[in-house]
């Protein structure tokens, strides 16, 4: 899966004329050096206009996948939450989805945690920490539509994030029982909301379809048909823990119970 990053540029053409410009004036020629500082708060200003609305900030929110938002990114976000919710739980975590190799590397560094990942598309143009994770077999690539290669309860939680949305009904129930099956305490999945873009026609080769984007009702019936429970206990803790701050959620979050 190429990895570029899509990122917004503002060009400021500097036309020479100020609205304020005659302001500048007096009897007497303006100061150069007046001049100079007003151009250069102009420009401060104008630089910070362009972080606030597509900066650097924002532009890290960017997908990698579609030029949209990511859950995968959401995870990232999440982690603080998903510790209080969990606590001892988040000990051994396994993610699957697109850029696993950002969230892996965020969950390496909290202390006590131990993380692996599942890239469902091939990794293309990846930096050398993800070429690190995956020739030490911390991150593996894998068609999640088949079994997964690890046993029962291998992971005390899994995270998953995109990878659900491109997946057909005819793989969806298949795939969804497997992930729950590697967990010993909890599935959590983080699912992009209706209205978002979708893939562009040039990656849908890699995906297979376009993401397919569920309302949470469709979702909670899937669960249901597919004796999927939700967990309540951590679905409290996670909206106790969320309130206490001005963290929203991007993406719809589902806590269920582990198949066993």
């Amino acid at each position: 899966m190429s990895r570029r990053q899509v990122s917004s540029t503002r060009r400021f053409v500097d036309s020479g004329n100020f609205p304020f410009s005659g302001a500048l004036h007096s009897k007497s020629r303006s100061s150069p050096i007046l001049s100079i500082a007003l151009v250069a708060v102009g420009a401060i200003l104008l630089i910070g206009y362009a972080y606030s609305g597509s900066g650097k900030f924002r532009g890290e929110a960017v997908s990698r996948i579609e030029g949209d938002y990511t859950c995968s990114l959401e995870v990232q976000r999440a982690i603080p939450f998903l510790k209080k919710a969990y606590g001892d739980s988040m000990h051994k975590v396994l993610h699957v989805g697109p850029d696993t190799c950002s969230v892996v590397s965020k969950l390496l560094k909290e202390e006590d945690t131990e993380a692996w990942g599942v890239e469902p598309y091939d990794i293309e143009d990846v930096e050398e920490s993800c070429k690190s994770l995956v020739g030490k077999g911390i991150v593996r690539v894998a068609d999640i539509k088949y079994p997964l290669p690890y046993k029962p309860k291998s992971f005390s939680l899994v995270i998953v994030s995109d990878a659900l949305d491109y997946l057909s009904p005819k793989y969806l129930n298949k795939t969804l029982l497997e992930l729950a099956r590697v967990a010993s305490d909890g599935l959590i999945i983080f699912s992009g909301t209706p209205g978002h873009q979708k893939a562009k026609v040039a990656e849908l080769s890699k995906f297979g379809r376009p993401a397919k984007m569920r309302s949470s009702s469709w979702w909670i019936r899937f669960f249901d048909q597919s004796s999927l429970k939700e967990n309540e206990t951590a679905v409290k803790k996670f909206e106790q823990a969320t309130s206490k701050s001005s963290y929203l959620p991007a993406c719809q979050v589902f806590h269920l119970n582990p198949y066993h």
